[in-house]
């Protein structure tokens, strides 16, 4: 943490006040992300903090950024660097991935207009990182790979084949299988790889800053054919987004890339977008069998059963496919794996073990009584906010709430605000994984203080946010006293 601190102080020439590890933020690569925030001449600063050790990542992503901003697009700002000890800082974009905000809107299968509308905005910023920063990158730092080649195809290949297959029980001929990648892989080589490729382009990986995109963890990017990324996109499996909106993002995508390509007339952009859905669709299916490798090696090799939680959208992704997508090569062996993964009875055992856990949070007043379980699971955690600072104390705040960012940034600045939140973030995350073990569906968090209006309505909403980008959890929020109709 010292490095990050040296860091902050050196690029804004204060300390910072705040170090504070930014919630469910250890990636699965092993990343420590750090919030850091300080008063400059009235002003508060802010910067993310990352500490990694592997330094060729490290140098690509720097690279990388820099390049993209050159470029006029939207990725952090790199603030300051410190390779020799795996440390940089970058800009802080804020909270909300665009996965958190499609999981706030969207009720059952309907996702709600201003998710779609942050989706068509990404889809259009894809081929100005694909083709316009992709011209002029420097190549040579792309790490491990400089290109999506034959041997980056066989790593993923191999990948879904021992670690998913293999690991699920599906049985298959080996021989007949390899022959299959192979006529995969030629096809896949067909396509044009002069572009950018982002690699993993995924909605966790996009953040929502003032209801505009911004683009993260692009240091895996390499050299690559136009159709894997946005496939990455639209077949994010716990996105789950509806076949339709897949069609209309993708329809959405295809009219930017005419544009940026330069497209000339009618018959040119008929002609673009024919070569495009050619190879399009097993740019899908590779796609899904890399992010399946990564589900079976995290969840069946090294037991994180909540990556498995993923793997029912997947199938659910491959059955779609397996009605609507005709390839035009041959692959008889691997379709048949398909077949038999969503007729398996052992994964559709991972497709009920992953049912989602709901856990409903809330804030209350202790004057009004404490709130009660209607789901009959009867448990849960009531946490006291009153020994906390009281911003209703203060006229300043008086008629503003937990939800207000002058009330937010007030008690984010308080250590026995943060102590306490991170403590009860350790004690519901354990509760969450041993639920969701157990196959519980229901879980009640609520958060009590003086008037339910500040310090329970902020303790409410951080850990709604916390929990919102957790696997198999579904989040409903309420705050009693502010749903209550004022007299």
């Amino acid at each position: 943490m010292e490095v990050l601190q040296k860091l902050f102080e050196e690029h804004f020439g204060i300390a910072p006040s705040v170090v504070q590890p930014v919630q469910g933020q250890l990636s699965a690569s092993g990343r420590r992300i750090v919030r850091l925030a300080g008063e400059r001449g009235g002003e508060r600063v802010r910067a993310i903090g990352i500490l990694y050790g592997v330094r060729e990542e490290n140098v690509a992503f720097l690279e990388f950024s820099r390049h993209f901003r050159r470029h006029g697009l939207p990725v952090p700002e790199i603030y300051a660097e410190d390779l020799s000890q795996g440390a940089y800082l970058e800009q802080d974009l804020g909270d909300t991935t665009l996965f958190e905000f499609l999981s706030q809107e969207r009720s059952g299968v309907t996702i709600a207009a201003p998710a779609v509308e942050a989706y068509r905005k990404v889809v259009a910023w894809l081929p100005r990182f694909q083709v316009e920063a992709g011209r002029d990158l420097n190549y040579k730092v792309c790490y491990p790979r400089a290109s999506f080649d034959r041997q980056s195809i066989a790593w993923d290949l191999n990948y879904f084949k021992y670690y998913f297959l293999r690991l699920a029980g599906v049985p298959f001929n080996e021989q007949a299988l390899e022959d299959d990648f192979s006529r995969l892989t030629k096809f896949l080589l067909s396509a044009n790889r002069e572009y950018f490729l982002y690699r993993d382009f995924q909605s966790r990986n996009v953040m929502l800053c003032d209801g505009e995109p911004f683009f993260l963890d692009y240091q895996g990017g390499r050299k690559g054919a136009l159709q894997y990324d946005i496939a990455s996109l639209l077949y994010d499996a716990k996105a789950d987004l509806p076949p339709d909106l897949r069609v209309e993002l993708l329809e959405r995508y295809l009219d930017s890339l005419t544009e940026v390509l330069g497209a000339a007339g009618a018959a040119a952009t008929d002609a673009a977008r024919v070569t495009f859905m050619h190879h399009y669709y097993a740019y899908v299916y590779v796609r899904i069998m890399q992010a399946l490798g990564a589900y079976g090696f995290r969840g069946f090799y090294e037991r994180k059963t909540h990556f498995l939680q993923s793997v029912p959208y997947a199938l659910r992704n491959i059955r779609w496919l397996l009605h609507n997508a005709e390839l035009p090569v041959a692959l008889p062996t691997l379709m048949e794996a398909f077949k038999r993964m969503v007729a398996s009875e052992k994964l559709q055992g991972v497709a009920s073990a992953a049912s989602r856990l709901t856990v409903r949070l809330g804030s209350f007043s202790f004057h009004r009584g404490l709130p009660v379980d209607e789901t009959g699971n009867g448990g849960g955690f009531i946490f006291d906010g009153r020994s906390l600072p009281n911003p209703g104390r203060e006229d300043r705040f008086k008629a503003l709430t937990g939800r207000d960012a002058p009330v937010i940034e007030y008690l984010e600045q308080q250590d026995s605000v943060r102590q306490f939140l991170a403590n009860v973030v350790a004690l519901v995350d354990q509760s969450v994984g041993n639920y969701q073990s157990r196959g519980f569906q229901n879980l009640m968090v609520s958060f009590g203080c003086t008037g339910g209006q500040h310090r329970s309505v902020y303790l409410a909403e951080q850990l709604a946010k916390h929990l919102r980008g957790s696997d198999g959890v579904e989040v409903i929020l309420h705050h009693r006293e502010l749903e209550r109709p004022q007299s």
